[in-house]
């Protein structure tokens, strides 16, 4: 399944691309994270975090454990996201990018992104995961416009 959008933010590119990129920051942005953790650096990979997320789509809800990796970072305009998780109901594993570029003293964010799901999350349908994205993309980017601004 697909994910693309984009979303202004109004503080300057620099500041919003470093909450990005912030474990911290992504901590309180990320709706339902409630853990965000550098994982051991393994194979040189020092943007590779654990996190604990509480998410569900319709009546399925649950806890799962992921791995979240920034790869192909370029301060201020560009990183990849992948994330890997695992609950009860099934997994998730997706990946995308986020473009940052200067809109005066705002930020254009647009972002690309494939998920794929199993288990019984895959039996809720296309078309709910896609409103529930939809609907965690709007919480995040809220949350960070909040956040840049500090």
């Amino acid at each position: 399944m697909k994910i693309e959008g984009s979303h202004k933010i109004s503080a300057p590119r620099e500041r919003v691309f470093a909450a990005l990129i912030d474990p911290a920051v992504l901590q309180k942005c990320i709706p339902g994270c409630e853990e965000l953790e550098r994982a051991d650096a393994e194979n040189g990979e020092e943007n590779k975090f654990n996190a604990k997320l509480s998410a569900g789509v319709g009546s399925i809800k649950a806890m799962f454990t992921a791995t979240v990796t920034m790869k192909d970072i370029i301060s201020p305009s560009h990183y990849r996201l992948e994330v890997e998780g695992k609950g009860q109901p099934g997994f998730l594993k997706g990946a995308g990018d986020l473009n940052l570029e200067e809109q005066g003293a705002a930020t254009e964010i647009n972002y690309t992104g494939e998920v794929n799901v199993g288990g019984m999350l895959a039996s809720v349908g296309q078309r709910m995961i896609q409103g529930a994205a939809a609907m965690m993309a709007t919480r995040f980017f809220a949350a960070l416009e909040s956040e840049a601004a500090k």
